[in-house]
């Protein structure tokens, strides 16, 4: 019951189902698009010999948690999908993505 009060007085946004429908409609857009090789797994001494996860940046050894890392295809430009509303814990969101797209430009 109390979470169907929060739910029911929580500021409303559809921001989220927004940015699944653009994500969709990217990836119906692009097709299935190899990942970065850096982050692929490699899991057999062929596959770390072609270079498969090669330069992989592990989050959680970075001093603040980011890496700051590319995880986008080659084959396909950054985008950004989700871009919350400022209100509510939202706001907060916004707040936090600023921070990563800040570190990551400082580190590109």
């Amino acid at each position: 019951m109390q979470a169907c009060l929060y739910l029911a007085t929580a500021p409303k946004s559809n921001a989220a189902y927004v940015a699944q429908k653009s994500a969709w409609r990217s990836a119906r857009d692009t097709g299935s698009l190899m990942p970065p090789m850096n982050i692929v797994n490699a899991p057999t001494k062929l596959m770390k010999n072609l270079g498969y996860g090669k330069g992989y940046a592990y989050d959680h050894d970075a001093e603040d948690g980011f890496s700051g890392d590319n995880y986008w295809p080659d084959d396909m430009t950054p985008a950004t999908f989700y871009t919350p509303v400022e209100r509510g814990f939202e706001a907060k969101i916004a707040e936090r993505i600023a921070y990563w797209n800040k570190l990551r430009a400082e580190r590109a």
